[in-house]
């Protein structure tokens, strides 16, 4: 049997790539796939290339779905939840690609798991400077976990990529949890990332090549600003809530642990961008009001020396907390 797949693709301001994401789509070895496309008004082209697309390709199952306004990439997403009619739902981001056989190996491993969620490996290019890499690495030694503690401990150390993109997901999973990607955030799959894990019970990992993920000067990784980092803020709080809320000491305890690394990250991420004082300011008191190590957490042997550190460093009052951060920044 051949569950339904639904391949969910936010359209907009891609119209020199959406011509190549659809037709990796309509090449796909697996045939019971309907493709939604979520036209988040598009001000360009996009989906007059799109439409052409369509017409030029009547026998795959399209269905395009326009949004009143320009909701961003959450809400184009969430629309598409609720459009699926599949048992398996996939995203896919407008100006990539995917494999020929990406999603027939992906249901394959996910039929034969019965895994909530799979995920192969994605492929970064950037044509302008002729490179290929894998920035988001399977790291995992396992190719399946069991377990929601053990997918959380997975999770938090980074054994699997945080992207929303390239997972092949049970539709049914994400409604049952109500997993719906926060409205306005930029950086939307940390969150969602985050989200799952503390839910899913069986994920399980294809050690192939089945996304490619274009760099590029739109790319949204390559427009961070201010609202970007005020985004950061919005997924710690949420992050803080979920600890807060949490009844399993284990989990708060890997809760707390990435949400101290996710603030150190995100903090010299923001100073390399714009280098902005006031905004690392901002930001730097935002996370001092959140989740961070105990005194007795410094005493003990479950969290990591590094990850003592980065919670003392960020922990300072902030006349020298800020200097510090230049200080050792610079060095």
């Amino acid at each position: 049997m051949n569950p339904l797949v639904s391949i969910v693709i936010p359209v907009f301001k891609v119209e020199k790539f959406i011509e190549r994401c659809l037709s990796s789509v309509i090449k796909q070895t697996y045939k019971n796939i309907e493709c939604i496309l979520i036209n988040d008004v598009s001000p360009d082209s996009s989906m007059e290339v799109a439409e052409n697309f369509i017409l030029n390709n009547p026998d795959f199952n399209f269905i395009v779905f326009n949004q009143p306004t320009n909701q961003g990439l959450s809400m184009a997403r969430n629309a598409g939840i609720d459009l699926a009619k599949g048992k398996y739902i996939y995203f896919l981001d407008s100006d990539d690609e995917i494999t020929d056989y990406a999603i027939d190996h992906l249901v394959k491993l996910a039929e034969e798991t019965n895994a909530e969620m799979v995920l192969g490996q994605s492929v970064c290019i950037n044509e302008e400077e002729n490179w290929r890499r894998n920035y988001f690495p399977i790291r995992s030694k396992k190719d399946v976990l069991e377990g929601n503690k053990n997918i959380v401990w997975n999770f938090v150390k980074e054994q699997y990529p945080v992207m929303a993109c390239d997972k092949l997901v049970r539709l049914d999973f994400l409604m049952k949890h109500k997993l719906y990607f926060v409205k306005d955030l930029f950086s939307q799959d940390v969150l969602w990332s985050f989200q799952s894990m503390l839910k899913f019970e069986k994920i399980a990992f294809l050690r192939e090549d089945t996304y490619f993920y274009y760099f590029h000067g739109a790319s949204i990784i390559h427009n961070r600003g201010e609202k970007h980092f005020g985004n950061w803020i919005t997924i710690a709080s949420f992050m803080d809530k979920a600890y807060h809320e949490e009844k399993d000491d284990y989990k708060k305890k890997m809760i707390t642990e990435y949400l101290v690394s996710f603030k150190a990250s995100t903090l010299e991420m923001n100073w390399k961008a714009q280098k902005n004082e006031v905004l690392w300011k901002k930001s730097y008191k935002a996370y001092s009001t959140m989740k961070m190590l105990d005194i007795l957490d410094y005493f003990s042997s479950e969290y990591s020396l590094k990850l003592k550190k980065q919670d003392f460093f960020y922990r300072l009052p902030l006349f020298i907390g800020y200097p510090f951060f230049r200080w050792r920044f610079n060095r």
